[in-house]
């Protein structure tokens, strides 16, 4: 139990005040977590962890120990309470300290981006260190009257900015020893590949979600040719809702009810089929919608079905897709295997599918 014989006065002092002071410290720090925990939610920020800490007693000892004669008393000491952000991508530390910057009130002067302390030979990084207090508009508690005016530290780092500093600290790198040259060099590369591991993932991010918006302005714009057949695009083209005046007719025949169910799962039997682009499928609903009608009116025939899935329209067109192009039960089956996973009923159904296709006037011409 610190503190010791020969222990400074001045530190022994800080010591007990911190004795004192821990149940507002442990208060502080469940505030400060309950709050960048909501406004991070709020924001829709999608992080990788909020950790915090309060320095235990004997780390604060050994730290008063080593700089005696610097503090003079607990006020003085900005990293009591330590508060770490850690977010998957490099922009997002920027987006969590302007968050920061305007929940808490921020020490400037004391405040640090460590990210710009590294000279054109250095790879090594950390992270965007805040210095704040709690303002009282923000929180206040008769109970803790001094919680307001304590200043903590928030840390603000990316998970491979996380992982460096941890491979830091374990290898000994700035534990005051002298490491050899060889391993130097190795840890320096190490970081450099971090480094440029996340500004990559980064820039690959940004990328994607530019190829995003791209896509929809060229779907809701009607430029379907122009847009490649994947799993961003079919989702923008399914909110135009492009079966839906099929799926209507189809359900008029027999004055049914149309079910709605997800058609996400129908990319993979375009992709099958050879589709490239939505311009391919704007080409199939074009060419084969009457035909498709014209399959379902001899499905639904002698039937009462009042309700039809929002898949008819498709899976129809795409069986005339194939039939008409010289495709058979064969066929008709590996488009169904793609979407169901490979069973015998699938062959029965195309078997079905085909014989009554087979009596409508398309298949006279198919394959031709």
């Amino acid at each position: 139990m610190w503190p010791i014989t020969g222990f400074p006065p001045r530190e022994t002092l800080i010591l007990d005040e911190y004795r004192e002071k821990r149940a507002t410290y442990d208060k502080l720090l469940q505030v400060v977590k309950d709050v960048l925990a909501d406004s991070i939610k709020s924001n829709n920020l999608y992080i990788n962890a909020i950790e915090a800490r309060i320095k235990a007693e004997d780390s604060l000892a050994g730290k008063l120990e080593r700089k005696a004669g610097k503090y003079s008393s607990l006020s003085d000491l900005t990293d009591i309470l330590g508060v770490r952000v850690i977010t998957f991508y490099s922009d997002e530390v920027d987006k969590i300290a302007a968050m920061v910057g305007r929940l808490f009130e921020i020490d400037w002067e004391n405040s640090i981006d460590k990210r710009k302390m590294h000279d054109i030979h250095s790879f090594g990084y950390s992270s965007l260190h805040y210095i704040c207090r709690v303002p009282k508009a923000l929180f206040e508690d008769p109970a803790y009257p001094e919680l307001n005016s304590i200043r903590f530290e928030v840390q603000m780092r990316t998970a491979l900015q996380h992982v460096w500093s941890v491979l830091d600290h374990d290898t000994g790198y700035k534990s005051g020893f002298e490491v050899p040259k060889e391993y130097l060099r190795n840890l320096n590369r190490l970081a450099g590949m971090l480094e440029l591991a996340d500004e990559q993932f980064c820039a690959i991010r940004t990328g994607i979600n530019n190829y995003r918006r791209q896509v929809q302005s060229l779907v809701h714009s009607g430029k379907f040719d122009e847009v490649a057949l994947d799993g961003d695009s079919f989702g923008n083209y399914l909110e135009l809702r492009p079966f839906d005046s099929l799926n209507e007719r189809i359900a008029a025949i027999n004055q049914a009810e149309v079910h709605e169910t997800s058609l996400a799962g129908y990319l993979k039997v375009l992709l099958f089929l050879g589709f490239k682009t939505l311009g391919d499928i704007e080409k199939m609903i074009k060419e084969n919608s009457e035909d498709a009608y014209q399959l379902a009116a001899f499905q639904l025939a002698n039937t009462d079905l009042d309700i039809i899935n929002s898949s008819l329209a498709l899976v129809n067109l795409c069986a005339v897709h194939i039939l008409k192009r010289g495709g058979g039960v064969l066929e008709l089956t590996r488009c169904l295997d793609e979407l169901n996973g490979v069973s015998k009923v699938n062959r029965r159904r195309a078997e079905h599918l085909y014989e009554r296709a087979k009596k409508l006037a398309f298949m006279e011409t198919a394959g031709g």
